[in-house]
């Protein structure tokens, strides 16, 4: 059974509307995860550091957003599953402020710390 307190259609459009988000943001930013142009008569050498910073941060973020689609897909599985707000640690069930704040948790408060 998922979470008694929760509207499961509700997060269920939550986590969807998460989705697209996360995925369109993926898709606008792919240009910035391009490989950099090192072309030394082109371009300076603190210009190409800046290039390869900004390069290796749009990969940072782009591994955080795989990784929030990966949660949201265990997410609706669990929901589906009907699991969903019971914690995977001592099964008990998650609070509904925290499933509200972040409807990815995994772990209720006390085994979270």
């Amino acid at each position: 059974m998922n979470h008694p307190e929760l509207d499961m259609s509700a997060v269920v459009e939550r986590l969807e509307s998460l989705r697209v988000e996360l995925t369109e943001e993926s898709q606008s930013s792919s240009g910035a995860r391009d490989t950099v142009m090192l072309d030394q008569t082109a371009v300076g050498r603190l210009s190409r550091m800046d290039a390869m910073q900004g390069q290796a941060m749009a990969k940072a973020e782009e591994e955080r957003r795989q990784l929030a689609l990966r949660r949201i897909t265990g997410a609706l599985a669990r929901i589906e599953k009907g699991e969903y707000g019971e914690c995977i640690e001592c099964g008990e069930w998650i609070s509904k402020k925290r499933l509200e704040w972040d409807p990815l948790v995994l772990k209720c408060i006390d085994c979270a710390e």
